[in-house]
């Protein structure tokens, strides 16, 4: 299982955290690449509300617009300054969307990080630029271009992303990765991992079991793949684990890596 961490510096002192636990790991970078497709409307809001209707993302982004543009005059008074960060941290893209068309009506003027309130202008003339997701509006994708005229947008990242990878599947050291992880690792990336970890550790007590068995790799292998998926639970709360035979070629060498078993040509010793 491999955890995700945003710098190097945690990279590496999670990997060292790891080590001192006793806990096998190998720190891991990738430069890679990530593509995203958006589809952009623009018009005033009033415009926009009109031409979203059943359109569902367009028109609940037009609503938290609505919503965030009132909270945020309802209580400022024009001529008084607020802190752009701020603002901004109570909201996600719709606030940035109704801060951006405040400042391009001249509505609000922007220095130092500092907005102050010129005018308390209504919400419909006011001119927006929204971009969705295409998986979002990819049920309507034709009627939104015919409706609003949209474009598309690509936009490609190019960056660099760090990695610590646990080569273990005994369950306590499993368990005791994902406790270290916690103060270093993405959210998303540890809830993969402790899926993962489950997963790891249940098929490979499944292996030595029956490695107990069969003593010849081909026989341990057609036995194992004669139960996929395994399964982990019951009822609506289980894990099912698929393999093929090449992911168990390749979790038996890791397997002898950690010292449970030793594979010469076909032969298996645990």
């Amino acid at each position: 299982m491999r955890f995700e961490v945003l710098s190097r510096d945690d990279m590496n002192a999670l990997s060292r955290e790891l080590s001192r636990a006793g806990i096998m790991n190998r720190t891991r970078e990738e430069v890679s690449p990530e593509v995203s497709h958006y589809v952009v409307v623009r018009g005033t809001y009033a415009e926009l509300l009109k031409k979203s209707e059943g359109i569902e993302s367009i028109e609940e982004t037009l609503s938290a617009i609505r919503e965030f543009y009132g909270s945020l005059l309802d209580d400022w008074e024009t001529g008084s300054e607020r802190d752009l960060n701020a603002i901004l941290d109570e909201s996600d893209t719709e606030g940035l969307a109704v801060v951006t068309a405040l400042l391009s009506a001249g509505a609000v003027h922007e220095e130092g990080g500092k907005l102050t309130l010129l005018e308390k202008p209504p919400l419909e003339p006011l001119e927006f630029e929204l971009r969705f997701p295409v998986e979002e509006v990819e049920e309507y994708l034709d009627e939104t271009e015919e409706r609003f005229g949209a474009g598309m947008v690509t936009e490609y990242t190019l960056s660099k992303r760090y990695y610590v990878e646990v080569l273990e599947v005994d369950g306590e050291l499993i368990d005791a990765a994902l406790e270290i992880a916690k103060d270093y690792a993405t959210e998303e990336s540890v809830v993969e991992a402790t899926f993962d970890g489950i997963a790891r550790s249940v098929l490979a007590q499944v292996i030595l079991e029956l490695a107990e068995k069969h003593r010849r790799k081909n026989e341990l292998i057609k036995s194992l793949m004669e139960r996929e998926p395994i399964t982990v639970g019951d009822g609506d709360e289980r894990v099912n684990i698929y393999y093929d035979e090449d992911a168990i070629e390749d979790f038996l060498k890791t397997l002898q890596t950690l010292g449970y078993l030793k594979v010469k040509g076909n032969r298996i010793w645990v």
